[in-house]
């Protein structure tokens, strides 16, 4: 039996507590400043509201500030499951805390933009707590198809999980290898991040068909456009394979379970696929996201503004195959300059 701490309380980050409680392991759930009712409820009666079920009555809840304290119990893994904008207050907290190089397991996905280049945040995280602490925690990562709710009701779910080699990973997922938790191990960090980012990205380009074909109508003998989208599916698969070999990692990530697999379930439903089908519809971004989206995070149009400078400046420079890249300057210029979202499949 191991002792897990997780660090965030949403639905991700809770959803990890039920394949490790399954298997008889501690877990320790510590909300952030914004997951206070969870903890609460979480405390309370083992209630999760936001997943609708309970969690193994192996997890204990507890509020931010005790995060010392869970942490002073020598965990052996800490699992980062805080949204992409916590991950620098998660930083502060682990450095903080951290007297030993404890594991620690991102399901956090996102990518840093630095100006020049792009990095895996799992080697940003790294970075800085070594810089901040002098310790060298192994730092891994989990990408592909999960959606928080089926892995909480146990449905089976295929991930993978990658660290500087592969068999470190696999160890790393031996913790939470539950009968319906199907983790591969990879080495490929760089390209298991640039996949679990940039899914958001393309689905919003997928997306489009979907308003398109409303926007339009049915054929006259009832063809929808599936052909549209698998099209639009197919060249974002490629141009996931070109940024990720530009960006050093193993293009071969992108037709994986962090490619493919995660760009399916993503195209499914969820808030990317809402804006693509608004931007199919030919609104603009900034006004289909003041009038119909204002609550939501659109993950794919965040880093597309956040990234959307470095990128387009690494094409400029040679250090990305602009040519290559079609739509990723299409969406590109959809969130950042409120165009139309064009397909140009003759560039494909």
């Amino acid at each position: 039996m191991a002792k897990i701490a997780i660090l965030g309380a949403g639905v991700m980050g809770s959803a990890m507590a039920v394949p490790a409680g399954s298997l008889g392991h501690e877990v320790d759930l510590v909300g952030t400043p914004l997951d206070e009712a969870i903890v609460r409820a979480v405390a309370g009666n083992g209630w999760h509201p936001r997943l609708g079920l309970a969690l193994p009555a192996t997890t204990r809840a507890h509020d931010w500030t005790r995060f010392p304290e869970v942490m002073a119990q020598s965990p052996d893994l800490v699992v980062l499951g805080v949204s992409s904008a916590g991950v620098g207050w998660a930083i502060d907290r682990l450095a903080e805390t951290l007297r030993t190089p404890i594991p620690i397991l991102m399901i956090t996905k996102g990518l840093h933009a630095n100006g020049e280049t792009i990095e895996a945040l799992p080697i940003v995280v790294a970075r800085q707590l070594k810089a901040r602490t002098g310790l060298e925690p192994p730092v891994f990562a989990v990408g592909g198809p999960c959606i928080a709710a089926e892995l909480a009701a146990r449905r089976d779910t295929c991930v993978v999980v990658t660290g500087a080699t592969a068999e470190a990973a696999r160890q790393a997922a031996r913790l939470f290898g539950a009968p319906f938790y199907h983790a591969a191990a990879s080495a490929d960090v760089i390209g298991v991040e640039v996949c679990a980012a940039f899914k958001n990205f393309y689905a919003l380009a997928v997306g489009t068909a979907a308003g398109r074909l409303e926007t339009e109508g049915r054929a006259e003998n009832g063809a929808a456009m599936h052909n549209v989208a698998a099209g639009l599916f197919s060249q974002a698969i490629a141009e996931m394979a070109v940024l990720t070999q530009a960006l050093g990692g193993d293009p071969a990530s992108a037709a994986g379970l962090a490619g493919a697999g995660d760009l399916y379930v993503t195209c499914l439903a969820g808030r990317n696929s809402r804006m693509g089908r608004l931007l199919g519809l030919g609104r603009a971004y900034s006004e289909a996201k003041a009038h119909d989206m204002a609550e939501d995070t659109v993950e794919g149009a965040e880093l597309a503004r956040a990234l959307g400078p470095t990128l387009e400046r690494m094409v400029a420079t040679g250090r990305l195959p602009g040519a290559k890249l079609p739509l990723m300057s299409a969406v590109l210029d959809a969130i950042n300059r409120d165009r139309p979202l064009a397909w140009d499949f003759a560039r494909f």
